[in-house]
């Protein structure tokens, strides 16, 4: 008994490992989340039982009843997939999974994904360290785990790279308390949209107008002074001599 906990990427098809697509392509049934594009989900073989566990507000399954079907799948099933977008252990619970199956005597196989968090900032041109500019990176949810939040006063660090995932509902309070904790106002902050799809969109702007920026979810925020840059190149730009 295994059970596959892989993950999604950010949401280009071509992004996805080849372990990824080939268990998609082998799978008996898949439990897939919310955010897993539907091109993604198009490559699971025309046999295989698919069940949405995405949790949306209002509207959602405990991770206690996911961890639970898993287990009675895993006794149903030779494959099982769980399908998590991005990478499974990047905020995508799949730590909490695996240890309910293990307990249960599961086996499990990890499978990794491109987290949001990196290829986000890198298609829209932002390293998220730079020589010069930011010498590491920090990752964090924008969305309180268990009652307890982040503490955004203790990440206002100019040196470092600060990337928020799950925080567009946050964002002024994000804002409000980076520069409580000793960032600039003028700290330049890059909002990734829907990265690696169709309707991938960048927007721009200071610290202190973060929170009146008209941004939707989901969406990667990258605050720093990195967030200035913009390195992708226009393949087709340079083809045409532009």
């Amino acid at each position: 008994m295994t059970v596959h906990l892989v993950g999604a990427g950010p949401g280009d098809p071509q992004l996805l490992t080849l372990r990824a697509a080939r268990l998609l392509e082998e799978a008996d049934v898949v439990v897939h989340d919310r955010l897993v594009a539907p091109e993604i989900l198009q490559l699971i073989g025309p046999a295989a039982r698919v069940i949405d566990v995405g949790k949306t507000p209002g509207l959602s399954h405990s991770q206690s009843l996911i961890n639970k079907l898993l287990i009675e799948l895993s006794r149903e099933h030779e494959v099982v997939v769980r399908l998590k977008g991005g990478d499974p252990f990047v905020f995508g619970r799949g730590g909490e999974e695996c240890e309910a199956l293990r307990a249960a005597c599961v086996g499990v196989e990890v499978v990794p994904g491109i987290t949001s968090a990196l290829a986000g900032p890198l298609l829209a041109g932002v390293p998220v360290t730079h020589r010069g500019l930011s010498h590491g990176v920090t990752i964090v949810t924008g969305t309180a785990m268990r009652g307890a939040g982040v503490d955004f006063h203790a990440l206002a660090n100019a040196d470092l790279t600060l990337v928020v995932l799950m925080g567009v509902e946050r964002r002024m309070d994000i804002a409000r308390d980076l520069q409580d904790g000793g960032l600039s106002a003028d700290t330049a902050v890059a909002i990734i949209e829907r990265a690696s799809t169709p309707h991938q969109r960048t927007l721009r702007c200071r610290l202190e107008d973060l929170a009146h920026l008209d941004v939707s979810a989901p969406a990667v925020i990258v605050v720093g002074a990195v967030a200035s840059l913009e390195l992708s190149v226009d393949l087709e730009a340079m083809t045409l001599g532009v």
